[in-house]
Formats: C-alpha cells, structure tokens, sequence
C-alpha cells in the first residue's frame, strides 16, 4: 500500500511538471504572437549580441541577411558570449522557434531571398521559412540611437552657423579649445616621428598608433593597435646611418650653441603666447580683430576718397600730348572769359 501511494504521488509530481512546461511554453508563444514583442526580439538579433549576417547587394541596395537554419539555431540556444534579454522569455525547442520566424516573415521583419552569385541577392518569390533557405532583414533595428546623433549634428550645425551672434566669451573659449587641439595634434605627431627616428635608426620601426592616418578604418579603428613594432627590413643601413648622422648634428649644436637653442625655444614661447592671446597678427588694430565678424560697409568719406583717387588715377594715365592739349583748351577758356569781361 506505501508504494503504491509514493508511485501515485510521483505521477502527479510528473504530470504537475508536465502541465506547468506545456502552460510555460504556450505562455512564450502567446508572448511573441504581439507585433510589438516581435519587435523587441528583433532589436535583439540586430544588435551586436545577435547571430552572425553577411552582407551583400539586393535591389542596387546594401542589405543583411543569413541562412534561416542558423537564425533558428540562434534563436534556441544563442552564440557564447550573448546575453539574452531579461524582459523577454527564451524559446527552449527549434519548433517554437520555427513559429517565431514565420511570423518574422509574416509581419516582414525579414524576407526570403536567393542568391545570384557572390554577394548578390534577389528576392525569392517563396514567402515561406525554411531553415535551409536565405532570409534577408528588412527590420534596421533601433534607431534611436542614430536619430539622437542626426538631431544632435544638425543642432551642433546650427550652432556653428550662428558664430557671429555668439557671446564673446564663447568665442574666446571656443578659441582656446581650438588652439589647445592643434597644438596636441602637432605635438603627438612630432613626437610620434622622433620616437619611431630614434629606434629606426637602431633597427626598429615602432609606431604609436600606427593606423592613425589610415583612411580606409573607421574612427574606432584608427586607433587600433596602440603600438607596432618591428624589424626594419634589410638594405636600409645606409640610409638609418644618414639619419643618425643628421640627429647627432642637431644634438651637438644644441649643446654646443646654447644661446640659439635658447633663442629658437623662446620664440617657440612666444608664438604659443601670442597665438594664445589672439595677437599674432600684431599689424590688425583691435578694432578690426573685434569687428571681423561684421560686414564692412564703406563710409561716405570712403566713397569720397575713392571718387578722388580715381580721378588721379585717370590724370596719371593721360599721355603728355594730353596734358598739353587740355592746357591749351583751358588758356583758350580763360582767355575767352577775360574778353567777355571786357
């Protein structure tokens, strides 16, 4: 009789599992049968915690896409390293998740395509999901992000096109930032070429952020490795011998004329003191320097001035057969006057 009771008792216990699994699983279909929660899920497989896209051409238009086996696979158990979102419910068998991808395609989140040839793809005419099939997103993800930094460009825009009216003292700051930046950029960039001099010349090509001026890398990969360093490649000796020659120059008439040195190094002050101050250009008045952002309006006595300085220009390009004839005319005039007088 005891065992009967403990083996009805584990019945129930299995079939208790049994039904909270199955109220469990129809719990997370009845969750993703909402537009909006599909939604959520998509801006989770098009983050960088996603499965794995290619990408290629589709309609003379640059797209992403994978293979619906992988995006199911994906969707069962993610890759390593992801971390599943804790507002929404994980998908535990690839049926589930098959359903889910239908209604992807349904709501057109992603669509079913074929591929042409190398990173092209044309639009299948199958709307279906099939795991061995390619499937295109048509969802870009959030975009928050990009239409905060769209807004944010065309504020900072308006913002700089507005210089003119800007308080002085955001002038002067904005002077200060921009100074401060060049002479860093300069800055870094000799010390940069003196540093990979000095270890070239022993037979090293070190570079501190060697990609820096590499126009194919995005921002982020310009600055990626910090160092390199490597063996300078052979027959170069002559040429690292050169070099050191020059530097051991540059050195020994820096020790041995200390007042040019000192000379060249305090006009270096100087010029940071002035380009500091805003006095470098010491030939403009302050007036001018205050008013460079105003339109200049010629005065009447400016006008005036010209109107004159034309007329000499137009006397000074008379030929001297010109000059005598108009002295003549004139003679005649005040001769004619003073018979009239008379």
């Amino acid at each position: 009789v005891h065992s009967i009771r403990h083996f009805r008792q584990k019945m129930a216990a299995v079939e208790g599992k049994t039904a909270n699994g199955k109220a469990a699983e129809t719990e997370e279909a009845s969750f993703y049968d909402d537009a909006e929660n599909l939604k959520k899920l998509c801006n989770f497989l098009r983050s960088k915690e996603g499965p794995a896209v290619r990408e290629a051409v589709e309609m003379d238009k640059r797209v992403y896409y994978l293979r619906g086996e992988k995006l199911v696979s994906f969707i069962v158990e993610p890759k390593k390293g992801s971390k599943w979102p804790v507002d929404l419910p994980r998908i535990k068998s690839r049926p589930e998740a098959i359903a889910i991808c239908k209604d992807l395609c349904r709501y057109q989140f992603i669509h079913r395509s074929e591929r042409r040839g190398k990173g092209d793809l044309v639009m299948s005419r199958a709307k279906d999901f099939d795991e061995s099939a390619y499937f295109t997103w048509v969802y870009e993800g959030d975009k928050t992000f990009s239409h905060f930094m769209t807004t944010l460009l065309i504020g900072g825009f308006l913002f700089c096109v507005c210089f003119p009216i800007w308080p002085n003292f955001l002038k002067v700051f904005v002077w200060y930032m921009s100074v401060t930046l060049l002479i860093m950029i300069f800055s870094m960039i000799l010390v940069r070429a003196v540093v990979f001099l000095f270890l070239w010349v022993i037979g090293f090509e070190f570079w501190f952020l060697p990609n820096l001026f590499d126009e194919t890398l995005g921002f982020f990969d310009s600055f990626k490795p910090v160092i390199s360093i490597e063996k300078t490649k052979p027959g170069q000796l002559m040429y690292r011998i050169g070099v050191l020659v020059g530097l051991s120059s540059f050195c020994y008439w820096a020790v041995t004329q200390p007042s040019e040195f000192d000379g060249f190094v305090s006009a270096q002050g100087d010029f940071l003191k002035d380009l500091y101050a805003g006095t470098l250009l010491s030939d403009v008045s302050q007036q001018d320097k205050e008013d460079i952002d105003k339109p200049r309006m010629p005065s009447l006595d400016d006008l005036l001035r010209k109107l004159d300085s034309d007329d000499a220009e137009e006397e000074e390009e008379l030929s001297e057969e010109d000059r005598v004839d108009t002295l003549f005319d004139s003679l005649l005039e005040d001769e004619d006057d003073s018979m009239d007088e008379e």
